[in-house]
């Protein structure tokens, strides 16, 4: 894979497996399988996120209740639902570690392309925030499509973006539930995954990007470039 496209979408997570791994699909005779992780804030609430790994890297110990510590990339697919496309987000796992390299469990950075016009509002509350939807280049020509949320001073400078702007920006995913309203005038509760930015950056404001020095995600080859430093 073109490094560059590596550095475009990367994600830290290390958290408890809190469903039993059910078969996803199969690519070229390899299965992947997907589960449950229960990733805790560092508030004490915690986030339930969906994950996807190859049975490659899967191994016995991978089951409810052990420990997951992972790096990967935060990818969507389209599934169809009564007849309908849905946007599907999940992680989706290229490293198993051995045991937590940060303090801070769930990190992710992302480089991409505003696809959709920002969408800036305030809560009843006066808080501002801005919803977006970031195009993340991946290799074969493909691209992930990943909501993401600003607060404040962020969602501010969110909201004078255009479509076609690259942005890099760093932050975690989070679950969040919903209530949907169905056709029969019921609810149903749904969850839905974003990352909740906590930095971000129009992209041509670096020269040279390095995404790793500016953003600080944990990635094996920077702690070692860093530890060589010292």
């Amino acid at each position: 894979m073109n490094s560059n496209i590596e550095k475009n979408n990367k994600v830290y997570l290390c958290g408890k497996i809190v469903s039993k791994a059910q078969f996803s699909h199969e690519v070229f005779g390899e299965g992947f399988y997907e589960f449950f992780v229960r990733v805790e804030r560092l508030s004490g609430q915690a986030d339930t996120l969906p994950v996807t790994i190859s049975e490659r890297l899967m191994t016995a110990e991978m089951t409810e209740g052990a420990t997951l510590c992972a790096l990967g990339q935060f990818r969507s697919y389209n599934k169809l639902e009564g007849g309908r496309s849905r946007l599907m987000l999940t992680v989706f796992v290229r490293e198993v570690l051995s045991s937590p390299p940060s303090s801070n469990p769930n990190s992710v950075v992302l480089s991409g392309y505003i696809c959709k016009p920002p969408v800036y509002r305030t809560t009843p509350f006066n808080r501002e925030i801005a919803d977006l939807l970031i195009a993340v280049n991946r290799s074969y020509n493909k691209s992930d499509y990943i909501p993401a949320i600003a607060w404040g001073r962020n969602a501010r400078f969110v909201s004078k973006m255009a479509v076609g702007d690259r942005i890099v920006l760093s932050g975690r995913i989070q679950s969040r539930e919903y209530q949907k309203k169905q056709a029969d005038e019921s609810f149903v509760t749904m969850t839905a995954y974003e990352v909740s930015i906590s930095k971000l950056a129009l992209y041509d404001e670096f020269s040279p990007f390095d995404i790793d020095e500016e953003f600080n995600l944990y990635s094996p080859q920077h702690n070692a470039d860093h530890a060589d430093k010292l």
